[in-house]
């Protein structure tokens, strides 16, 4: 699809119903219904917490299904609301794209409640695994129409490979839940005390993370202001700009919090279970992340193009993807340790301090991203698709600020959380060597190896270097690693044996 109106299209259109997942998925489960969920198995009351799961899938399968019939409702006024720059035929695609994805994002929601259930009985890997059918479901959409379908045709097979793809990643999921949690009977019922819990939880967390969606929505209106091509070099960039948010920083944080609430004892020895655990999710997280930044700001075009280079994306399509996930990787960082933060507040209870640092990330990032978007590319005489990288550095600067602020509240909650002064000057000493030494590869291939075969060189030099230079500096993350590796090989030998 390129950068061009289609794929403009496509991102502003699956923005949309997204927001039902991302508000009442994931993250409002995490921190609403996990951590009642999970002290009660702690506890060891598993029929309280099958009525909890039952009553919490109820009521949000009946919120979800009236928001996804006024959603489908009131498209025209949500296009006009978070893409304003779009007209004519790109708006009535828009539209078109809009109302075939509601209901799919409506199906992801109670993907999301599996999530919580799964996660909260130790239970990580399908419900991290069950996306891939959703992935499937829209490539082979895509196969059957063809790629002699127009880009129209293309992007409204793949809403409808989403649909599909949602109900599958439902279905694969509902076994596994159905015997941790047992029979599934959804119900309205609000006597018991953990929904009740879990609904107080719910509203500061469900507003919190609509502040927090809210930021997205402005990134997306102001990108649709900046001209064609915008939107979807945002949209492009988050791709890759998500993959170690949600491989590293999000898995880290999910596998963290039902261990958090779960901790039992006085309030001082809940206080030193949470310390402990937040210290070694960072450094767990800063061990991943700092690599992954270095990456985009080092060779950021090459990964771009070996993902999508092809079609109508272009060179020159790549090079502004690149901009975009250098503002992004500034603040990189800030936003997974943000996550983990934000746990940690959720499993002791406390979900409005997260609420009031969002507003005030959101309020910043909106400021900043004006003025990057649509008045600094102006005053200095550039195109203005730069206003696109000026929104994504705007929205790690105000990462950041959110990031100082959880740490300062979590420290007089629960005393004072290590700030990894000792190991991030080292993972920094070793992403630089990993990106000169693939900046090295890079030079010496001098564009004459194939696009993907070039990528594949430059980013494995990067990753061995890095490795090797953690080792050698003695960073703890990367001897646990071959420790591991060293105990999965001598059971793989001894099971051979």
């Amino acid at each position: 699809l390129g950068v061009g109106d289609a794929a403009d299209a496509w991102m502003a259109a699956f923005r949309i119903p997204n927001l039902l997942q991302n508000l009442f998925g994931e993250g409002v489960l995490s921190a609403s219904f996990i951590p009642v969920y999970a002290r009660l198995l702690a506890r060891g009351e598993r029929d309280e917490a099958r009525r909890v799961a039952n009553a919490v899938a109820g009521i949000l399968a009946l919120a979800t299904s009236l928001l996804v019939v006024a959603g489908i409702a009131a498209t025209p006024l949500l296009i006009d609301l978070v893409a304003p720059g779009f007209e004519g035929a790109k708006r009535e695609l828009t539209v078109r794209l809009v109302r075939i994805l509601f209901p799919g994002a409506g199906l992801l929601v109670f993907s999301a409640w599996c999530l919580g259930v799964l996660n909260s009985h130790r239970r990580f890997l399908l419900s991290y695994i069950a996306p891939v059918v959703w992935n499937a479901a829209i490539v082979a959409a895509l196969l059957v129409t063809g790629g002699a379908a127009g880009e129209s045709a293309l992007v409204v097979a793949a809403a409808w490979g989403s649909v599909a793809g949602s109900l599958l990643q439902v279905a694969v999921q509902l076994p596994t839940v159905v015997r941790l949690a047992g029979r599934i009977r959804p119900t309205l019922a609000r006597d018991a005390d953990g929904v009740r819990q879990t609904l107080r939880n719910f509203g500061p967390v469900f507003v919190g993370r609509g502040v927090v969606q809210i930021s997205a929505y402005v990134d997306m209106m102001l990108a649709s202001l900046v001209g064609t091509g915008a939107a979807a070099i945002l949209g492009f960039a988050q791709t890759l700009y998500v993959l170690p948010v949600s491989l590293f920083g999000m898995a880290v944080s999910a596998a963290e919090l039902p261990a958090m609430a779960s901790a039992l004892g006085t309030e001082e020895e809940v206080a030193a279970t949470l310390r402990a655990r937040l210290a070694a999710g960072a450094a767990r997280i800063a061990f991943l992340i700092v690599p992954s930044a270095a990456a985009f700001l080092a060779f950021g075009d090459l990964l771009a193009g070996a993902l999508f280079e092809s079609g109508a994306f272009d060179r020159r399509a790549s090079l502004w993807v690149w901009a975009t996930l250098a503002g992004y990787a500034i603040g990189l960082l800030a936003t997974t340790h943000g996550r983990l933060y934000s746990s940690g507040f959720y499993a002791l209870h406390d979900t409005r301090t997260p609420l009031r640092f969002a507003v005030v990330r959101v309020a910043l990032s909106a400021a900043l991203g004006w003025a990057a978007a649509l008045t600094l590319p102006d005053a200095l005489g550039v195109d203005p698709l730069w206003g696109v990288a000026g929104l994504a550095a705007a929205s790690g600067i105000a990462g950041w600020v959110e990031l100082a602020l959880l740490r300062h509240a979590l420290r007089r909650r629960i005393g004072v959380l290590p700030r990894g002064r000792a190991l991030l000057p080292r993972l920094g000493l070793a992403a630089g060597a990993g990106a000169a030494a693939a900046w090295g590869v890079r030079l010496l291939l001098d564009g004459e190896a194939p696009l993907r075969v070039e990528a594949v060189l430059v980013a494995s030099t990067f990753g061995l270097t890095y490795f090797a230079v953690c080792w050698a500096l003695g960073v703890s993350a990367m001897r646990d690693v071959v420790a591991a590796l060293r105990r999965r090989t001598g059971r793989g030998s001894a099971a051979g044996g």
